[in-house]
């Protein structure tokens, strides 16, 4: 579908108009409601475990775990409904639930409590996996790729400059001031998607909710090969980001000792992957997205290969620990777009449920490898690295299964020998 396509077919349904720009960064910033509540946090850790006396403070990175397990599971509700009910409701409701569950984590008198209520704000965070659907509303294929590709350079600025916007507040405020810029954040983007989003759910695609047809719809999603296999993918390698944002603080502050250097190079890093990432959305719909992120994963797996060996052999310091780092992420650029849109491109009559179940699948199974990496934390950087390594050459088996043991293949020769 094309991007005047697109627009119109937007337009005429609710009787709005939101133009292509527009459209692109709603959805990064609706995405973004995702990655700002982990990455603005991340200076704050240390105080948080100092605040509730935590002994260890690796137990500090269960603030992130319990997010982003809420985020995994609470996808499985709101994609569904967002199937019945349209997406335009659903991420109002979610968006709404968002501002005040984050208020309450702030409110928190307990450690418990903070992780109970920052479980419902991933959960209500969560509602804007219904973003993804609004894409596959409108385009497919290629151009599917491409769009993702470009809102995730602007959804990409948010972990750039989450960081040092967190240092910023926990120089003028206790860090429970950081909970209020998320819940006006959320507010924010509440009101931008109430007077500008309009439906994108056609209504022949609308499911009843039945078990029946939620039974049906799920298994097309789980037993369709390159869907499901392609959304392991992504949960093996967005559980290496996660392992990496958990452990951030920790590397600078007890490897390096250069803890006010983390939101600078923080940023560097991210900055990296969004360069690549606009990169990969100039190309893409030349090269395609098969052959793009697969030289992508073996460069990622090469790069985390040789971030071990340095690490192993005590060759790390802040510079190749950087360098490394923002080449690990720049290879991510190159594969997450591309993965979400090879996994959701055959989901088309149910997108709402395939983004449900893919998220839940790709973020809660994340949040498990991420936190089992992160607890490895040892004083180095090597648990880091292996870690990432490890996920690189999983995600590769998993992109074999996918494409039938045969890389580089364009999916419409793939479909013409299959």
């Amino acid at each position: 579908m094309s991007e005047k396509h697109a627009q119109t077919a937007s337009s005429h349904s609710t009787g709005k108009s939101i133009g292509f720009r527009e459209f692109l960064v709603l959805i990064a910033v609706m995405m973004a409601c995702q990655a700002l509540a982990v990455d603005a946090m991340l200076p704050a850790l240390p105080t948080i475990a100092h605040a509730f006396g935590l002994s260890d403070e690796n137990r500090a990175q269960w603030i992130v775990t319990a997010y982003v397990a809420g985020l995994g599971l609470g996808q499985l509700f709101w994609g569904i409904i967002s199937d019945r009910f349209g997406r335009r409701s659903v991420l109002l409701t979610g968006l709404a639930l968002y501002a005040v569950a984050a208020l309450l984590v702030g409110l928190a008198s307990s450690f418990t409590t903070l992780l109970s209520w920052r479980f419902v704000h991933g959960v209500a965070a969560a509602s804007v996996v219904v973003a993804r659907s609004v894409v596959r509303d409108l385009y497919e294929g290629r151009q599917m790729a491409r769009v993702m590709s470009l809102t995730f350079i602007v959804f990409i600025m948010i972990p750039i400059i989450a960081p040092s916007i967190g240092q910023a507040i926990l120089l003028l405020a206790p860090w429970r001031y950081l909970f209020v810029v998320f819940s006006v954040f959320g507010c924010v983007v509440w009101m931008w998607v109430l007077l500008r989003l309009p439906e994108t759910l056609h209504p022949e695609y609308r499911l009843t909710l039945t078990v029946d047809h939620v039974m049906q719809a799920t298994k097309q999603v789980l037993g369709d090969r390159i869907s499901l296999f392609y959304t392991l993918a992504l949960t093996t390698m967005f559980g290496s980001i996660l392992a990496y944002v958990g452990m951030v603080q920790q590397i600078f502050a007890e490897v390096f000792h250069r803890p006010g250097l983390m939101p600078g190079m923080f940023a560097l890093c991210a900055a990296t992957m969004g360069v690549v990432s606009f990169v990969n959305s100039r190309i893409v719909e030349r090269i395609g997205m098969r052959i793009v992120s697969q030289i992508g994963l073996l460069i990622f797996i090469a790069v985390t290969v040789i971030h071990t060996l340095v690490a192993a052999f005590s060759f790390e310091g802040l510079p190749t620990f950087v360098v490394l780092q923002a080449a690990t992420m720049g290879c991510i650029g190159l594969i997450m777009a591309n993965f979400g849109a090879m996994a959701m491109e055959p989901m088309g009559a149910v997108a709402g449920v395939a983004a449900s179940l893919q998220g839940c699948i790709s973020t809660a199974g994340a949040a498990l490898v991420g936190a089992f990496i992160g607890r490895q934390f040892n004083g180095s950087t090597l648990p880091l690295a292996l870690g990432a390594a490890t996920c690189g050459l999983l995600t590769l088996l998993f992109v074999l299964v996918a494409e039938q043991w045969r890389l580089f293949q364009p999916h419409h020769e793939l479909k013409a020998e299959g």
